[in-house]
């Protein structure tokens, strides 16, 4: 069932990736002015001839028809070709690569930071409800959804490495400089996965099932664990992969604050050079990697609760 149930959801990512690899195409072809002369815009005047800006263009293959590019450009993407960088002159899929390391590190600092501090201040609130406790812990989760990344990037630059000097600023200098950009990610998530816990706790808590457990005389620790944890976290799994899938490919301002060679970064660099390829590339990877991390949130909530794709195969 589940096998099935896998198969009908990886038939119906297809028309989803076609219709992303439309839409970043478009997006890139419909804006103003030619790429070719945006491209060549620092360049000296002297250099910047009809028949440079012909063998760009030649070379990118804009002399083309618009779906005769559109072929192109997804014939290449599904063998990992995704263009050559005019800037870097190297792979768009190298660059990528290169930078997907320190991307992926720094999503995982920030859903480690998320659902430790998410699950923990959700399970107090839940379990505390109407007391100073739950009340302190949604009025900081709600702070923590509504903070811009930026300044909490900023704040935590501020206190932590110019004021304490316990981290450094920017850069990639091993686990320490992870800390404060996994924080700054981390915190906004860990608002939306506390409220999320402690209002799904909160309804398991009050269910007929945690009644017959208490009335058949389990200890407490053990109704929480085996009934009340068990059936709250199912939903709590996909806003944490929702989360993660957020972290992955949009890490863009984090990066850039902290100066760490990563995705965002890389994809704010190749948009400041107007490097046409390398932007498409980077764009279309990330927004792949988020549907392809729901995908997997999917089928981990299907394989959790039966019901999901027993459902879906009863209508």
């Amino acid at each position: 069932m589940l096998l099935r149930y896998i198969a009908r959801r990886l038939a119906q990512l297809a028309p989803v990736l076609f219709l992303i690899s439309i839409i970043v195409f478009s997006i890139l072809h419909a804006l103003p002015g030619d790429p070719v002369q945006l491209m060549l815009a620092g360049a000296e005047s002297g250099s910047v001839t009809p028949e440079r800006q012909a063998e760009l263009r030649q070379m990118m293959g804009l002399d083309d028809p618009l779906y005769v590019q559109y072929f192109r450009f997804i014939g290449g993407a599904v063998t990992g070709d995704l263009g050559t960088s005019v800037r870097l002159r190297q792979p768009v899929s190298t660059l990528i690569l290169d930078r997907l390391g320190s991307t992926l590190l720094l999503s995982l600092g920030g859903i480690l930071v998320a659902v430790l501090l998410g699950l923990a201040t959700g399970i107090v609130a839940a379990l505390r409800q109407g007391s100073w406790v739950d009340t302190a812990s949604m009025v900081l989760a709600n702070i923590g959804v509504s903070v811009p990344l930026f300044w909490l990037g900023l704040v935590l630059i501020l206190v932590f490495s110019f004021e304490l000097g316990w981290f450094p600023p920017a850069g990639q200098q091993g686990l320490r400089s992870l800390v404060l950009p996994s924080l700054t990610l981390g915190l906004v998530s860990a608002g939306v996965i506390s409220r999320l816990t402690r209002s799904s706790l909160a309804q398991v808590l009050v269910e007929d099932y945690m009644r017959t457990a208490r009335a058949k005389g389990l200890p407490e620790h053990l109704i929480y664990i085996r009934h009340a944890l068990r059936n709250a976290l199912v939903p709590v799994l996909t806003i944490v992969g929702l989360q993660f899938g957020a972290m992955l490919s949009g890490a863009v301002v984090t990066e850039t604050v902290f100066s760490r060679p990563g995705l965002g970064r890389l994809v704010v660099q190749a948009i400041l050079w107007q490097d046409y390829p390398l932007v498409q590339g980077i764009v279309l990877f990330m927004a792949t990697s988020y549907v392809f991390v729901n995908l997997v949130v999917d089928v981990s909530y299907a394989w959790l609760d039966p019901r999901i794709r027993d459902g879906e195969r009863a209508a």
